[in-house]
């Protein structure tokens, strides 16, 4: 294998975005950003604290009561967020390339994630256009129309896992409806968040429309989230940090969605198609080195095939290539950081005494010179895992999935809805009418039939339980970046009672 790439011009200095131009902290605090291949610091960035968020939040606010980009009509902001696709699409290879850098996750997974991103600018630039509101009329008596505004500025915190991607997921609808916004990127990866400040400003958005402050969420996320000039607050990560972020939203009275945790099952019947259930089921856990909020990382099976799906289950996972997130073959690369690496690697020694280890179960062995250090656990497969096992009920956000038997729907519908967690189920069964009933008692927010995460942007994102806090995607996203005015208008005479009119003795 070759020794491991590193992108060219990778700055060694990662600033703030404040009103059009790229600035260091006031204070000067900078923390350190490493490659997780090599754990080495590659760059600093700028730690973000209370008063850079209020530069940044100023800048936005006065961009939003001041400057053109609210009172655009939809036409206008759709050119902009096309031409911000363009450029995005243009650059798909040195984007990945970064991506695939700051997160370890594999190259042919990051170019997919530019690709996603540049679509969801696309999608939102036609929804604004396209969009119409509501109008009721009471023949001859009353017309009444909704008006949709802009909120103002809108707090956007994002995770470290396709961090450019999931970015795209928020920015594109906070803009395409008229609001400005500062983002605060996860402290892990904040190399392709900075990206945005050129594509945006060379696509024609108006300075302050943008603002970027890096830095660790306890400062600069916090300092956002109790902003008192922030009304909007659409967070992605884990479900301790959003309950944080909902208690300290509460005395601004602050708009949330909140994508958070989860533990996702996926059920394999009998009568399923097993080849394709186990390519699923793989690639469910395994892609993006584990690290989504969607894994499947819980994968219940029939009793009648479950020796049969254990035994092809982990032979292939043992086939897994692991290595350089940069080499095409790699299908999972390195962990994104030390503490992250270290956090899975625990719940792997936690699972050997909690399961039957059919595959991993540590570093892989035989890493290649330069790799040693790096993040790299090896897929694990535990079997016979117990419903009250930590490694079935808790989030692991690595390449770690547990297997648990069942005997009947009633069985295996309890054991999927047995966490606290709900946002994702996967449902593997010929039977259309088990798989249409089971997945609406399956307590998630969303379902796949006999299928892998693949999603439309016009559906509705989001969890239950401890996965969430209401829904973004296709109108779900207008409704929350917008206020919604219902205005009243009565035809004719108005028959209002006449208080005070007559004189009492």
């Amino acid at each position: 294998m070759a020794e491991h790439y590193i992108p060219d011009d990778l700055p060694t200095r990662i600033q703030h975005y404040i009103n059009g131009e790229f600035v260091d902290s006031v204070s000067g605090k900078t923390f350190d950003v490493l490659d997780p291949v090599s754990n080495e610091t590659y760059a600093t960035a700028a730690a973000g604290q209370q008063e850079d968020v209020d530069l940044a939040v100023a800048a936005a606010r006065r961009a939003f009561t001041e400057g053109p980009w609210p009172r655009m009509k939809p036409r206008e902001r759709a050119r902009v967020l096309n031409r911000i696709a363009d450029a995005v699409e243009a650059q798909e290879t040195r984007l990945a390339q970064l991506e695939t850098f700051d997160t370890g996750l594999p190259i042919t997974q990051a170019k997919g994630q530019a690709l996603r991103a540049a679509e969801n600018f696309r999608f939102f630039a036609d929804l604004i256009v396209a969009q119409f509101d509501d109008a009721m009329k009471v023949p001859g008596a009353q017309i009444n129309y909704v008006n949709r505004k802009p909120i103002g500025v809108a707090g956007l915190i994002t995770p470290w896992n396709t961090p450019f991607m999931l970015e795209s997921w928020k920015l594109a609808p906070a803009l395409a409806t008229g609001n400005c916004v500062v983002l605060k990127p996860a402290e892990f990866t904040p190399l392709s968040a900075s990206l945005w400040a050129k594509i945006f400003k060379d696509a024609g958005l108006p300075d302050g429309v943008f603002n970027l402050v890096n830095g660790l969420g306890e400062e600069a996320g916090d300092a956002l989230v109790k902003h008192p000039d922030v009304p909007l607050i659409s967070f992605t990560g884990e479900t301790t940090t959003g309950k944080t972020i909902f208690r300290n939203a509460a005395e601004n009275l602050k708009g949330l969605s909140m994508e958070l945790g989860g533990k996702s099952p996926a059920i394999i019947f009998d009568d399923a198609d097993l080849d394709a259930a186990i390519d699923s089921t793989l690639f469910g856990v395994f892609s993006l080195n584990g690290e989504r909020c969607t894994a499947g990382s819980r994968i219940l099976v029939q009793r009648g095939i479950y020796e049969e799906f254990c035994e092809k289950y982990a032979a292939r996972a043992k086939n897994i290539v692991v290595g350089d997130p940069h080499d095409p073959k790699t299908e999972v690369g390195a962990l994104v950081h030390p503490e992250h690496y270290e956090k899975v690697a625990r719940y792997v020694e936690i699972g050997k005494g909690e399961g039957r280890l059919l595959a991993g179960g540590g570093r892989p062995e035989n890493m290649p010179a330069g790799q040693e250090n790096g993040n790299y656990i090896a897929p694990t497969v535990f079997a016979d895992v117990k419903p009250d096992a930590r490694i079935f009920q808790e989030e692991i956000f690595g390449p770690v999935v547990a297997i648990t038997p069942f005997e009947d729907d009633a069985e295996a519908l309890a054991l999927a809805n047995n966490t606290r967690y709900g946002l994702a189920g996967y449902v593997w069964t010929n039977d259309l009418t088990r798989a249409h009933t089971f997945s609406q008692n399956l307590e998630a927010g969303m379902v796949w039939l006999n299928s892998h995460n693949v999603r439309d942007l016009r559906t509705p994102f989001g969890g239950v339980k401890a996965s969430g806090l209401g829904h973004e995607g296709g109108y779900r996203s207008i409704d929350f970046y917008t206020d919604q005015q219902a205005v009243h208008i009565t035809l004719g005479s108005v028959h209002t009672p006449k208080f005070g009119a007559t004189a009492q003795n």
